[in-house]
């Protein structure tokens, strides 16, 4: 259980938010009295199993440029920009050790985040919520070591770290923060099948100090916090969150 936020009249968009941490976060928003608009791949919300009736949903494709800026165009207003949607490819089985398959990753990670926030950066500048216009993106611990099996994913990650910095100078004089959240190996779609493999989390549980791997509410935590009226003098700061898994000996 977090603390109480209040975002009574913020408007959000969490990409992504259908599943995962992007729900966890979307679930977050709304609670707090936010008005929460997310995306997904499919056509609607009639599509997914999930009941997403308490928030505007918009399809979008973040590897697809002219997608993003239909998404951007969609909104009368932003005030916190989550940037969230994407994965990693090899969990549908492509190697992002083969160019093209590198070239996606980076493209859907990286490329469609900073296209998101670009294309938002208007709306964000015009925000009156407390704290101002935030864009929070999501990082992971292949920000900071070499994982062999996401070469692609883990580039795109690390480039989001350096892309917060930047953005949070370019836009700070426009009142926008830019922040981002390092998750940790966390429960999701995604890293079901590595949550469901001992070879994989007995070594990673063996490095945490918590002792815990991520759950989704521990990621939407924080990025609750860095875009609340709490974390109003933090820009360009990327949080780790992943039980202590990066301070380890």
């Amino acid at each position: 259980m977090g603390p109480k936020y209040d975002f009574a009249g913020a408007h959000v968009l969490v990409t992504g938010g259908t599943s995962g941490i992007g729900a966890a976060t979307a679930t977050a928003y709304r609670a707090a009295g936010a008005n929460v608009t997310i995306t997904g791949t499919r056509a609607s919300t009639a599509d997914y199993d999930a009941d997403l009736s308490g928030y505007r949903y918009l399809r979008l494709d973040i590897e697809d440029s002219t997608s993003i800026d239909a998404v951007a165009r969609a909104l009368p207003r932003l005030d916190i920009l989550v940037n969230n949607a994407g994965f990693a490819l090899p969990s549908i089985g492509l190697d992002e050790w083969e160019p093209d398959v590198f070239n996606r990753a980076v493209n859907m990670l990286l490329n469609g985040a900073f296209r998101m926030a670009s294309r938002t950066a208007e709306l964000l500048a015009h925000s009156v919520v407390p704290g101002g216009g935030s864009v929070i993106s999501i990082a992971s611990m292949s920000s900071f070591f070499g994982i062999p099996i996401v070469p692609g994913y883990g580039a795109a990650k690390t480039g989001l770290v350096g892309l917060t910095r930047t953005m949070a100078v370019h836009w700070g004089a426009r009142g926008i923060r830019a922040n981002a959240v390092a998750a940790g190996l966390t429960r999701s779609r995604m890293t079901a099948g590595t949550f469901a493999q001992e070879a994989w989390t007995a070594p990673t549980l063996a490095r945490t100090p918590l002792g815990r791997l991520g759950e989704p509410d521990d990621i939407a935590q924080a990025i609750l916090f860095l875009s609340s009226p709490a974390a109003s003098w933090i820009t360009g700061q990327t949080l780790y969150v992943d039980g202590g898994y990066t301070v380890s000996g």
